[in-house]
């Protein structure tokens, strides 16, 4: 099957430096900086209701989405670098439209939750219901912002390289000693 040139377009970076070069997307690497910080703040949030002195937990969570929301900024600049790349007006730019819209939406409600949080940390005691089911409920649109990820990388092809490099990495390696390079 031949490729087009909008998918081909969408294979390279808008920007090497900034959003990683041709393979080596930085997108896909920065996502797992919220991603971990906010499963752990809502592991934090519920242990903080099973221990008899929550307040370590409390104050870790809250610094944890602190340290998500940096991370989901970073991962939002390159991402939007790789949107640019999409050719507009097709199924993949309208899926990465939803995908930055959701993970946009996660990460005001995650500015919103730590605001909420701020200080309270410090009266000892465990997460408030409201601030919990908040990282729940971002973290359940956070998996289906993930998921239109995925289906940017892996069905429609976005940042990855095209079939023809990909190839070459199912291609045997000569034999030990018979003189060719093993690269």
């Amino acid at each position: 099957m031949m490729v087009s040139e909008s998918q081909l377009q969408a294979k390279r970076p808008v920007s090497a430096a900034l959003a990683g070069p041709y393979g080596h997307p930085f997108h896909p690497i920065l996502v797992t900086v919220p991603i971990g910080a906010w499963v752990a703040s809502l592991a934090f949030d519920i242990a903080s209701h099973v221990v008899g002195d929550p307040g370590f937990l409390t104050q870790g969570s809250e610094w944890l989405i602190a340290v998500g929301v940096i991370g989901a900024l970073l991962a939002a600049t390159v991402g939007l670098l790789d949107l640019f790349a999409i050719p507009t007006g097709t199924r993949a730019f309208g899926t990465g439209l939803v995908h930055m819209t959701l993970n946009l939406l996660v990460t005001v409600a995650y500015v919103v939750n730590f605001a909420w949080r701020h200080g309270t940390y410090t009266d000892g005691g465990s997460v408030g219901t409201g601030p919990l089911t908040l990282s729940a409920v971002s973290l359940a649109a956070l998996a289906v912002s993930g998921f239109l990820g995925g289906k940017l990388a892996y069905h429609y092809g976005v940042r990855v390289a095209d079939e023809a490099t990909q190839a070459a990495g199912y291609t045997p390696r000569p034999a030990a000693g018979d003189g060719r390079s093993a690269s």
